[in-house]
């Protein structure tokens, strides 16, 4: 490295560093309304909240590890994109696939398994809005497997998230495992990363943030917290097997208006394994929404 790349390595290095959205873990505080909502739901609640202007963060068991389940979607999308950004891939590319690719919950994959294949774009919005597996895996083998995706989230600046086995498998994170986990802090700031920041094109930001909006398997969750009147996307995960409480995630972001937006990344262990998803889980998701909501609506502003 010459004298001059190192130079201007190390500026931006400093100018990350001194972002709003670097040091919002410095400023992170754990709220006190997320702890009593997980004492009275029961289970297991994580939370990161990022307001993405100022930095301000507040959470709960923030930086503990969580399973993911299809949370990891929402950044293989924005992962494939910037490998379109970079002309390592092309959103009209055509990826073959067949019989022996299919796994459970693959209904757009399905749909098109007679044609032999899709485009790289259709997988990639297929994955984020209908959580496709079929579509998810095929993207990943794209980048080098679970590996070649990890590489991408420490490229993203991610140092906390890790994928390591694809899809459905990637599902069963009993306590204590370490595969295929995020923490909410890091999954938030990445999050903030994708669609704040100038990590991707701004067509690219556009592109991933219509995928979210379009998304409609969160409208229990997040979603159902906030405003009304406020724009928002979002990507869930759910996850139920034996040997681990059942699993309700989601990570969101909300436009309360043109200049702000609002980052939560809400991990929840339920109370019990019951096999089948049920509102009463999905319904605290929605509270921290609203606890989400109000707490940025009474943060000062200049």
């Amino acid at each position: 490295m010459n004298e001059l790349t190192r130079r201007s390595a190390l500026l931006a290095g400093s100018a990350l560093l001194l972002s709003p959205l670097a040091r919002a873990d410095d400023a992170a505080k754990d709220f006190p309304a997320l702890a009593a909502l997980e004492r009275q739901a029961g289970g297991r609640l994580g939370v990161a909240v990022l307001d993405t202007v100022s930095g301000a963060q507040i959470g709960h068991r923030q930086h503990e590890r969580f399973g993911m389940c299809s949370t990891f979607k929402l950044p293989l999308a924005g992962v494939i994109l910037k490998e379109v950004d970079q002309g390592r891939l092309k959103l009209a590319q055509w990826v073959p696939y067949g019989p022996a690719d299919m796994v459970s919950h693959a209904p757009v994959t399905t749909e098109h398994l007679p044609k032999g294949g899709m485009s790289v774009g259709a997988l990639a919005e297929a994955t984020q809005t209908t959580s496709d597996n079929v579509a998810a895996n095929l993207l990943i083998q794209l980048i080098g497997g679970p590996a070649g995706m990890t590489a991408r989230l420490r490229e993203l600046g991610d140092a906390h998230t890790r994928i390591d086995r694809l899809e459905p498998q990637m599902n069963l994170v009993p306590l204590g495992e370490l595969r295929d986990t995020t923490t909410p802090a890091a999954m938030a700031r990445s999050t903030a990363r994708l669609l704040r920041s100038d990590w991707l094109s701004p067509a690219s930001v556009d592109l991933l943030s219509r995928w979210m909006v379009a998304t409609q398997t969160g409208s229990k969750r997040l979603r159902a917290g906030f405003p009304k009147d406020w724009r928002a996307g979002d990507k869930t995960g759910t996850a139920m097997a034996p040997g681990m409480a059942d699993k309700y995630n989601d990570v969101a972001i909300a436009w309360p208006d043109a200049k702000h937006a609002l980052v939560i990344a809400a991990y929840y262990d339920g109370p019990g394994r019951h096999g089948r998803m049920r509102d009463e889980e999905q319904a605290v998701l929605a509270e921290v929404g609203r606890i989400a909501a109000a707490w940025w609506q009474a943060l000062p502003r200049g």
